[in-house]
Order: structure tokens, then sequence, then C-alpha cells
């Protein structure tokens, strides 16, 4: 072997005119140059590579080369040595090798030796050679990473960065993951719209072999859109369809949304909006045959451009129900379809029908039914016709409840809620009223609730899975009304009391108005009753010195239950002792809060009806609330009065997050022989009656100008709220409205006092806030109809917030 390589070498190195003649030359040059090859074997036969030094991570790491043994030649491997390992165990190293000794020098074998070593991303560099009848295997370890740390990041923390990244400290570097991992950081800085983000890795080296890895960022300004364009659009025009996407075009008043910066998640989602949008108007062969981002030279913005193909309108044409299912009428489901023949087309009315028909037989036990509509399209007639098939199911029965993710929240507070029994026959409305129910606990920041396949195809099991919020509160809280100035509170409250449910609450409120303490407990379930048993105690001084010339104190106890009647009517019923004191009567005040000066017992028993058909008890959108009071006193103390009051309110959807709210109230308290007192009269105005002060309007002293309040009381409204065109992340909604009432009937009489049954009404707008700092209401009252003598108020103003 050694010959041979020898006879090569000095082939190669003798001139061409030597190489011709022959023998004799061959041999002349033999013996000049025998020294030189025998110093070039010997360089070849301890031929070995030298530590490798790691590169920076930015720079592409050099091809890795590697001298391995030639064909085999039938000679066997004695020995297989490993040299350069520092932290890898030899043992490591060879049980990765496709070749162990006593096998040949097999050039194949050895080369995917040496592809397998390179695979596992230990070794920076890997050496295969020769030497005799051993095959040495020499590495260089790739460093292991010490730290590993991000600089520059201000808007992404450390945490989601390091969440993301696969590499971690006492990890093996490599410069291919450090790269995936750059990538992996600048896609979360491309989902926050911050396309001129960078990102360069740099490695310091450190003793035994290690490195500390620093990603430097450069985060960049928001990429923004600067315009957005359609091509191919005949039908709507560009501001329309701009509507229609979630995808908006940069402006100042966007500062506190993202809708305004690409992100190509979102581009993809609004070539949906965008297909919702027309196929709901008809056009049921609508395409967007593309949707492109153009970054601009400056990398700050992009234009985004979506070009369309609308096609040709269509109508419904025949519109039918098959089903399936023996015991199902198709005709009783009929009167539940929104797709109506000679209707224009829309796939959201084919979706409602479906939900309609899904929710009407999951109230007949079909926990699982599959509707599926099939489509008849006639291009010539531009119609097309539907059929509802109704998959073959079986009805089904309740096998079991789960509830998960209520740490502190007892079971039981949960079930109890539950309009359905594990055993009971699956009915959807059932189950729709119990997640409204659990939702109305106010105890957990998510409520789902999804339906499994049971044991058997007629069993369904119902899983509960709550998310759990803090229902302790400790609150210090301040604000300001147009009636009551400056306001500021401070309470305790827990609303899940022991997880049980029970809520305890203790509470201080002062303004320039009104002090109030109280303390208050409720046990939602009596006695394991569905009975909401509690009671109240307070002291509260009410200064009413501009309205009424005079300054009320009172101090009283409530016991209250509260239970359903029906599934949406129930009933409390309530005893109240209280006592009235009237004080610091003005000099000037009417001669009728005079006589009333002094102290006053009231025992009374009451009950409140409610029968509440709303769909959200905090943000109602529809649905209506009815309620009807009454109010006897004259058990004991010095008051004899019985009080009927009710109201209705009722909510209509108009349009896409348009309301109409529409409202009447009425009541009138009677004397039982004897007169009523100011402190249990009627007082309108204010937030009661927009567009006057509180006691503004009613029964008045013209002496003194001091409201008298009334007996009797009406009142009426009409207000509708809808988008004042912002983002919804803003929280900002207008209102139109118009109320009127009136107050009238007071048992005192003389010359100087007004007491007349006309009516007051106005008009106006106002402008509501979920703001940072709390719930912000303004109301711009004008009044239309009012008499000389009544007290107008312009503008109703409220602010409050706790923390």
């Amino acid at each position: 072997m050694a010959v041979r390589r020898i006879a090569a070498m000095l082939h190669a190195r003798l001139p061409a005119v030597v190489r011709g003649q022959g023998v004799l030359a061959l041999l002349l040059g033999l013996m000049l140059l025998l020294p030189l090859a025998s110093a070039d074997a010997q360089n070849l036969r301890t031929q070995t590579r030298g530590p490798a030094v790691a590169q920076p991570a930015a720079l592409p790491a050099a091809p890795a080369t590697a001298a391995a043994p030639g064909p085999a030649t039938g000679a066997r491997i004695e020995r297989i040595l490993v040299e350069g390992n520092q932290r890898i165990e030899a043992a490591t190293v060879l049980s990765y090798l496709t070749v162990v000794p006593g096998d040949t020098f097999d050039a194949g074998r050895v080369d995917q030796s040496l592809k397998r070593l390179y695979g596992t991303g230990l070794f920076a560099d890997v050496v295969i050679r020769r030497q005799g009848e051993d095959l040495v295997i020499s590495v260089v370890e790739n460093p292991v990473i010490n730290q590993l740390a991000f600089e520059g990041n201000r808007r992404v923390p450390d945490e989601t960065l390091q969440s993301e990244v696969q590499l971690k400290p006492r990890q093996v570097y490599t410069r291919a993951r450090v790269q995936q991992d750059v990538q992996r950081i600048l896609q979360i800085y491309r989902r926050a719209g911050r396309f001129n983000a960078t990102v360069e890795p740099k490695v310091i080296q450190l003793p035994q072999n290690r490195v500390d890895l620093v990603f430097e960022i450069d985060e960049g300004g928001l990429t923004e859109i600067s315009s957005i364009r359609f091509i191919g659009n005949r039908v709507f025009s560009d501001s329309r369809l701009r509507e229609a996407i979630s995808t908006k075009e940069s402006a100042w008043w966007r500062f506190l949304t993202s809708d305004d910066t690409y992100d190509p998640d979102r581009l993809t989602f609004d070539r949906e909006l965008l297909r919702r949008f027309y196929l709901s108007r008809g056009y049921a062969d609508f395409r967007v045959l593309s949707a492109t981002a153009e970054l601009a030279p400056n990398r700050e913005s992009f234009y985004i451009t979506f070009t369309v193909s609308e096609g040709d309108k269509y109508n419904f044409g025949a519109v039918d129900v098959a089903s399936q299912i023996n015991a199902v009428d198709p005709e009783t489901l009929v009167p539940l379809l929104t797709t109506k023949k000679g209707e224009t087309y829309d796939a959201g009315a084919i979706e409602t029908s479906i939900e309609a028909m899904t929710f009407e037989l999951g109230n007949l036990g079909y926990a699982f039914v599959d509707i599926r509509p099939e489509l008849n399209r006639n291009a010539e007639a531009l119609t097309v016709g539907v059929t509802y098939v109704i998959e073959p199911a079986p009805r089904v029965y309740v096998e079991r409840i789960n509830i998960s993710g209520n740490v502190r929240t007892l079971d039981q507070v949960v079930r109890r809620e539950f309009r359905l029994a594990e055993g009971d026959a699956f009915n959807s409305t059932r189950l729709n009223e119990s997640r409204r129910r659990i939702r109305g606990l106010n105890f957990f920041n998510k409520v789902e609730i999804t339906q499994q396949r049971g044991t058997t195809p007629d069993k369904v099991v119902i899983d509960v899975e709550v998310e759990e919020k803090s229902t302790g509160e400790l609150s210090l809280g301040g604000g300001f009304s147009t009636r009551d100035g400056i306001i500021g509170d401070v309470g305790l409250r827990e609303r899940n009391l022991l997880g049980r449910g029970q809520d305890l609450r203790v509470g201080l409120a002062l303004s320039f108005r009104r002090q109030q303490f109280d303390i208050g407990f409720t046990e939602p379930y009596f006695l394991g009753r569905e009975v909401a048993a509690g009671f109240d105690v307070f002291r509260r001084r009410t200064d009413e010195q501009d309205i009424s010339g005079f300054t009320q104190l009172s101090t009283g106890l409530v016991l209250r239950a509260t239970y359903p009647v029906t599934e949406h009517l129930s009933q409390q019923v309530s005893y109240r002792l209280q006592h009235d004191v009237i004080e610091d009567v003005d000099d000037t005040a009417s001669i009728v809060i005079k006589e009333q000066e002094g102290g006053r017992v009231t025992s009374a028993v009451g009950q409140t009806l409610s029968y509440d058909r709303r769909d959200d008890r905090i943000e109602p959108t529809s649905g209506y609330l009815a309620r009807a009071s009454t109010e006897l006193a004259g058990f004991g103390g010095s008051e004899r009065f019985f009080t009927l009051s009710g109201s209705v309110d009722y909510y209509i959807p108009v349009m896409d997050e348009v309301v109409l709210k529409t409202g009447i109230g009425a009541g009138n308290v009677f004397g039982l022989g004897q007169d009523i007192t100011i402190n249990n009269r009627f007082f309108l105005g204010g937030s009661s009656l927009r567009g006057f002060e509180y006691g503004g309007v009613g029964p008045r002293d013209l002496t003194s100008n001091d409201s008298l309040g009334g007996n009797t009381f009406y009142k009426g409204t009409v207000e509708a709220t809808f988008p004042v065109g912002l983002p919804n992340e803003f929280g900002i909604k207008g209102a139109v409205f118009t109320d009127a009432g009136s107050v009238f009937n007071v048992d005192s009489t003389g010359a100087n006092i007004v007491d007349q049954h006309a009516l007051r009404a106005a008009v106006g707008f106002g402008l509501s806030w979920k703001s940072p700092f709390g719930p912000i209401r303004v109301d711009f009252g004008f009044p239309v109809k009012e008499e000389d003598y009544d007290k107008t108020q312009l503008i109703n103003f409220s602010f409050g917030t706790r923390f």
C-alpha cells in the first residue's frame, strides 16, 4: 500500500519530460526523490485535525471534511479509537458507528458512521481515518450553553421568548438550532405586527467548552396597514368591504388596537369574512381569488390587495325538511326555518335554521342529531334549493354530569344551578338555562358546558369546565355624580364564603349628600332549599337640604327571602323595621316639612314578584324584565301605609350591536288613616327622569321652593344604544333617549303648594364608556314639556370605580 502511494506521488511530482524516458528515468527519479516521498508518507500516516474553534453564531458553518479509509482491501479493523472527546464518553461515540472491531475497512459503512455522528448534533467536527489496523475517530464537541439571555426586547417579555425558543441552558449548542430559534423569535414579533424586527445571536466563549448565548433584538416599529384595496368588486364599494373585514387601515384613533397592523393569520380570517359577507347577500358563487400583502420599500407599512370574483346573485328555491327519525314530523320544524323561497340566498340563514332545528330536537331528547343541508343550485334560474336532511339519531338521557376547574367552590354550588339531573331526558333548553344560571353566580371567569357520548348510544355525558375568579373584594371606590357630588366608598365582601356560595358584605359609603354604613348576609340555599335568605343592617344619613330643606337619619333592619315560583318567575318577601328622623330642618323650609320634624318607626312586610326573560342580567340585548312590588306598614311602629309599584323593561335587538330599550313604571302609596310622610313618598328626576334635577318635578312649596314628593308617579323611557364607530376595544357606546313622567298627589294643601298631574318630557343623547378607571356615563337632556316651577338639568353625569 505504501509503495503504491509513493509511486503515485513520484509520478505526479516528476516533470513530464522525465516521465517519458522509460524505466531508466524512473529509477533515477526514485533514487533522487525517495527521501522526500518518505517524508510525505510519514506526514500522511500522522495526519490529524486540530481542535475546531467555534465561530460566531451569525456566521455560516464551514463545510466539514473527514479523511476516510479507502476501499476495503480485505484487512480488518483491529481497534476503534476515539480522541478529542471531553464530556462525551467514548462508548457513546462508538454506539453511533456502523462498524465494530473485526469488520473490514469498508468506505461506505465508514461514511455512514460519519453521517450518524454529525446527525447527533453533539459535534462541531468529525474526522474518521485509518491508522495501520486501527480506525481513529477524531471529534470536536459542540459547546454547552451556560446561560441564555435576550437583549433589546421591550415589547415582549423574556418569559415569552424563553417559552418559544428550543435552546436552553445546559443544552448542546449548534448553529442550526440557533438559526431555528432566531426564526421563532422573528415569528413572535411578526405576529405582533413588527416586521422590521431583527435578531442577531452572539456567542461568548467560556472555559471548559462552554458558551453564553445572547440574542440581540432590534424590535423595530409596528408595521401598519397603509391601504386596503379590492379588485373585481362591482356590487359593493371598497369602503363597504373594508367594514366587513377585521384588518383596518392605520389611523390615529386606533392606538389602543392592533387591527391596523399586519398579521398573516388575520388576513386569512379576512378571506373567510369576505366569503361570509357575500354568501349572506345572495352571491353563492363568490370566491376570493387572492389576498396579497406587499411590504413598502421602507419596511414600515403594508399594502393589502384582495382580488375577488363576485358572481351572480341567487335567491332561495324550494325549501324542504326531510327527517330520517320516525318520531320527528318534519312539518313541525318548518316554522323554525329562516330560509324562505324567493328570498335572497343567505348562507348564514341556513346555519341559523340548522341551529334552531338542532335546538328544538335537543328539547325532544336528541342530543347528537346531525342535520345536513343539501343544496340544489340552478345557474339558469339563479336559485338555490335547500333540503334539510335530519340524519338518524337516538333519543338520549343524561348519564353523568362532570364538573372540573372548581378549586374553592364546592361541587354542590354548581350542581344546584343545573336544570338537568343525571337520569333525566336530555333537553337543550334546560342545558342553556343551566349555563345561564351558573354564569349568573358571578363566581367564574369562564363557564363551558359540552356534551359527550356516553357508554351507550342513548346516553350523554355533560362536562362542565369552570375557571374560578376572585370572589373576595376589599374595595376602595371613588366617583362623582350630579346628584351626590364626590362619592367614596370602602367595602369588604366575600361573594363565595367558604366556597358555599354565601354572600357577606360590609360597606361604608361617603358623599356630600349621603353617608351610609351597612352589613348584609345572604345564604343562597337556605335549609337546603332553593331559597335565598338573608338580612341587611344599615345606618344612613341623607342630606336633602338642597331639594327639600331637611336631613334624614335612618337606621334599620331588613329580613328577606327570595325563591323561584317558576323557571323565570321569582318572589322576594321581606320584613323591614326602620327608624327615620327628620332633623336639621331649615328655618326657611316649607311648613309641610316643619310639621314632620322628628322620629318615626316603620314596621312593614313586603314582597316583589320578578319575571325575568332577559338574555343577560348585566348587559341585556333581548328579552324583558317585569316587577311588581307591594309593602304594608302598620305591624307595630308609628307609620301605616300601603305601597304598590311596578315596572317593565323590554329589550329589542334592532340590528348588530343596536339595542332598543322601552320601559314603563308606576306606583302609588296609600295612607291608612294618616298622611304619608315625606320620607315615604316618590321623587323623580336625575337618572330616573333625565333633563330634570332629582326632585325637580312634582309637588312644590313655591314659598320655600322645596320639593315635597308625591304619593303617585308614572314614568316611561325609550332608549336606543349603538356603537359610535370606534373599535369595540374602546368600550364607548352612544345613546338617544326620550324620558317622560310625572309625580303628584300630596296630602298637604295650601295656597303656596302646587300639585299638578301635568306630564313632563325630555329628549336627549348620551355616551357611556367602560374606561380603565370605571364606568362613565354622561347624558344631555333637553326638556320639551315642563312646568314653570320645575328644576331642569342639562347634564347628568356619573363616574365610579373601585380597586
